[in-house]
């Protein structure tokens, strides 16, 4: 019985119930499209499955990391305020993000799921443009379309069109980081031109 006590204290610290099966189960979930955006916002992978555990979206996390970044907050910061109600444009509005953050230039007239958020930057002048209002699907789609094209180093086109295939950013990225030839990104540079570029969304 004494023995049983002692080793229960050594094994206490290590063994919580139901503690050290989310943990777990949460961890053991973590994929290779997690470890990216956690290499491409510059945050340790363990933050990453904080926000999971929060049950934060997949295709949300980029943005909750881009603005924790222009906001200069903690992301739990941003998530608290999500989980009260807050749209993801009230959350930049709320930290002075304006819409000129979320614009990714491109070469073409993008269509779904990119051509509304698109009009509004078209239909005013860049003078005008602190009267648009984004949508949370707009602005989901605009942080991964910077997050996508530079770590994947390829060019904003080509993931407006393969998002318009494929609304799965994890199988996007699957697809992306699988070894080519002829520009874009491989899995023995991944992250290194990201990293240097997450920060600033530029």
């Amino acid at each position: 019985m004494r023995a049983f006590c002692l080793l229960s204290l050594v094994l206490g610290v290590m063994v919580v119930p139901g503690q050290a099966q989310t943990a777990v189960s949460v961890a053991a979930s973590i994929g290779d499209f997690h470890v990216a955006v956690s290499n491409y916002y510059r945050v340790p992978e363990r933050e990453v499955i904080v926000l999971r555990e929060r049950r934060v979206r997949d295709d949300e996390l980029p943005v909750v990391l881009f603005l924790a970044q222009h906001a200069a907050v903690p992301p739990a910061r941003i998530v608290d305020m999500r989980l009260r109600g807050m749209s993801w444009w009230d959350i930049s509005v709320r930290y002075g993000i304006g819409p000129e953050v979320y614009y990714v230039p491109v070469a073409v007239s993008p269509g779904p799921p990119y051509g509304k958020a698109y009009g509004h930057y078209k239909k005013k002048s860049r003078k005008q443009w602190n009267t648009i209002v984004l949508s949370d699907d707009d602005v989901v789609n605009l942080v991964y379309l910077r997050f996508a094209s530079d770590y994947y180093r390829v060019p904003a086109e080509r993931i407006i069109e393969r998002r318009g295939n494929q609304p799965d950013v994890v199988m996007i990225h699957t697809e992306m980081s699988r070894p080519r030839s002829g520009g874009g990104r491989n899995d023995d540079d991944r992250g290194s031109k990201g990293r240097g570029r997450g920060k600033h969304g530029r």
